[in-house]
């Protein structure tokens, strides 16, 4: 039997009509049929009931068929004729065989024998309403379905295409984006809009996901509108299929993805789909010290006003589809290589022109004059042009340029992080195989000529024997993990080599070596171990522009100095080291750059230089030590001039103490 609660899980969302004229028969029957449905409507005779259907919703129905004024056959063809899916049951206390074969031509879902009985009553009323749920179902997935639909049609650019990929339908975001109109679409396929940069791969794939696998296939791609503007469109394309698999049509959803689509991920697109890009990079010059002057709102606004500057200025000159606007003030735009090869010199050198042009000008908004100058770099190789483009762009910032042809660039860095690799490789070796070794080169007391002290400096021993100087490895060690371990393993030999002579021991430091802690506290652990002769260990500082941490460093010197060490100045005269920064570091001893000695036989600008530094020295009552003593000639000069030590090879070059 089925489940009363199976029945009321649908039939008490029902609106019954109810009618039969016997008055006890409806009484009783109508208390049984409350427990099922949620509204019940009552009627007395056909006519009554048709009328009542007119103006009630009714979901089911169920009469008897012998009733005054109209019978139930009767009033059930009328309600056929308003509505031809209502389910209609029928009771009667008859059997016979005309009302069966009416029943059906009518159309009849259900009959009931009088006196009802309750299973049976049940059972009729179940398949029913199962009926009704299927239907409701129906109804409700069309909806759904319909809801759906509108939703897309506002929210997606629409089209469907025939098996042959013909457009059969476009909606009107389709129109909007593409410029066309609906006329102009239908009956055309898509590549009316495609973008030729698009590599046919694309199309291949999506072909065979669609066509052959029938499934989903899913990218972005590429369009272009009537008058030729390109747009970004993330793409869904499915086949519709019958219940036998085969495909009727496909239909095609996207979304419009130009103005969210990172500007940087376009142009990385668009150089992909390039045949011969020219790419050209520019940068706004001295764009990081906006910052210092200006509120975000105005450096948005700058950015703004220089991309339309830009485009303006290089649309007037070359064709290209856009500029990207990217960050930080960079800008860039594609030319077609294949139009400058030829005569690359003279582009490069209008290219410069119209560089010089943009110096000169202002961009005016609101009650600021921006004076705009920019950085600019190009390539035009197939492979890694963007990264040779950000690589050109760093050498002007770095070297304070302002044009560069940066073709290759990303070729060369590739290349040189092969060889860093292998110089890594090189350093770990040496460190696991304990050939990180420390040579010690003389420093002469000028006076007496002897030697008064020896700096150390760091050398790696290859696999061939090789000794070589910091310069083949020291920079690729900075740029891994190693740099560490070096400075650690040349601080124990020089510490180390105090018990094996009686002369003061330089050691190099950078800055960058001090703000790290566990540099910090490795040295006062050895100055400690070696307290008694701590006082003849000399740090020399190397001046880094990237020190962020003066405050730490100082502490780092005065803590050091407590055990009678002397800080040294290393290069002193050259590269980021001033006469302020004394203040901060108050050292013993200036170590004078080696490029104003070397050349100050012949270089009066040399002499003066080293001149001042001497002066200066003596009345701070600092030491100097004069670098690259190379001849005896230079040294009888820096001795004239009163410095204190000499150092090079005149008299002795780097070599192991023991």
């Amino acid at each position: 039997m089925t489940t009363i609660n199976n029945i009321i899980s649908y039939s008490k969302k029902l609106t019954l009509l109810y009618v039969e004229d016997d008055n006890d028969t409806r009484e009783m029957t109508t208390i049984i049929l409350e427990d099922l449905f949620g509204s019940i409507v009552v009627a007395n005779n056909g006519e009554e009931g048709y009328k009542k259907f007119q103006d009630n919703e009714i979901d089911l129905v169920i009469t008897d068929i012998n009733m005054p004024i109209m019978n139930g056959l009767e009033m059930a063809k009328k309600i056929r004729t308003l509505n031809a899916e209502v389910p209609i049951i029928i009771t009667s206390a008859h059997n016979e065989d005309n009302y069966f074969l009416e029943s059906i031509k009518i159309g009849i879902n259900g009959y009931l024998l009088k006196p009802l009985d309750i299973e049976q009553l049940s059972n009729t009323i179940f398949q029913v309403t199962q009926r009704y749920k299927y239907a409701l179902n129906a109804k409700e997935s069309l909806h759904l379905l319909q809801e759906y639909q509108e939703a897309t049609n506002h929210s997606s650019i629409v089209s469907k295409t025939d098996t042959k990929g013909i457009i059969t339908y476009v909606n009107d975001a389709f129109c909007e984006i593409s410029g066309y109109t609906r006329e102009e679409l239908l009956g055309k396929n898509h590549n009316i809009v495609r973008h030729p940069d698009n590599p046919a791969s694309i199309f291949q794939e999506m072909w065979n996901t669609i066509k052959n696998k029938k499934t989903i296939w899913k990218g972005i791609v590429r369009n272009r509108t009537k008058n030729g503007k390109s747009y970004y469109v993330n793409s869904l394309v499915m086949p519709i299929l019958d219940l036998d698999g085969n495909i009727l049509e496909y239909i095609s959803l996207r979304n419009d993805i130009t103005d969210i689509m990172h500007p940087l991920k376009q142009l990385k697109n668009e150089l992909r789909n390039a045949q011969n890009p020219l790419l050209i990079y520019i940068k706004l010059d001295n764009f990081d010290n906006l910052e210092d002057f200006y509120d975000n709102h105005t450096i948005n606004t700058i950015e703004e006003k220089a991309r339309d500057y830009l485009q303006n200025t290089f649309a007037q000159k070359y064709n290209f589809d856009k500029i990207y606007h990217l960050q930080n003030g960079e800008y860039a735009c594609i030319l077609d290589a294949q139009e400058y090869i030829d005569t690359m010199p003279t582009f490069i050198e209008e290219l410069k022109n119209l560089q010089q042009k943009i110096q000169n000008d202002i961009i005016s908004f609101d009650t600021l004059e921006y004076d705009i100058a920019i950085l600019l770099t190009f390539a035009y190789e197939k492979e890694k042009i963007y990264e040779s483009v950000k690589l050109g762009m760093k050498t002007l910032v770095r070297e304070k340029k302002w044009f560069l042809v940066a073709n290759n660039f990303a070729t060369k860095e590739q290349e040189k992080a092969k060889e860093n690799i292998k110089t890594v490789h090189m350093i770990k070796d040496a460190i696991k195989s304990a050939r990180i070794v420390s040579y010690f080169q003389p420093i002469i007391d000028n006076k007496t000529q002897k030697i008064a002290k020896y700096e150390s400096l760091v050398r790696l021993i290859n696999e061939e024997e090789k000794v070589l100087s910091p310069y083949f490895f020291l920079d690729a060690a900075k740029k891994s993990n190693y740099y560490l371990k070096i400075t650690n393993i040349v601080l124990e030999h020089s510490f180390t080599i105090l018990a094996h002579c009686d002369t003061d021991i330089s050691v190099n430091l950078s800055a960058l070596d001090i703000e790290q802690k566990s540099m910090r506290e490795k040295i006062l652990l050895l100055l400690e171990k070696y307290k008694q002769d701590a006082h003849r260990i000399v740090f020399e500082l190397l001046e880094d522009e990237e020190i962020k941490d003066f405050t730490t460093v100082k502490q780092f010197i005065t803590e050091v100095k407590k055990y009678g060490v002397k800080i040294a100045i290393d290069d002193f005269g050259a590269g980021y080291s001033n006469f302020e920064r004394l203040l901060d570091y108050q050292p013993d001893i200036l170590k004078i750059d080696g490029c104003l000695i070397r050349d100050i036989e012949t270089s009066s600008y040399s002499l003066s230089a080293v001149k001042s530094i001497v002066t200066f020295a003596k009345e701070q009552n600092l030491q100097t030590v004069a670098e690259f003593i190379e001849n005896e000639s230079i040294f009888h000069i820096v001795r004239g001039l009163g410095i204190d030590f000499s150092q090079g090879y005149y008299f002795g070059k780097p070599k192991p103490l023991v």
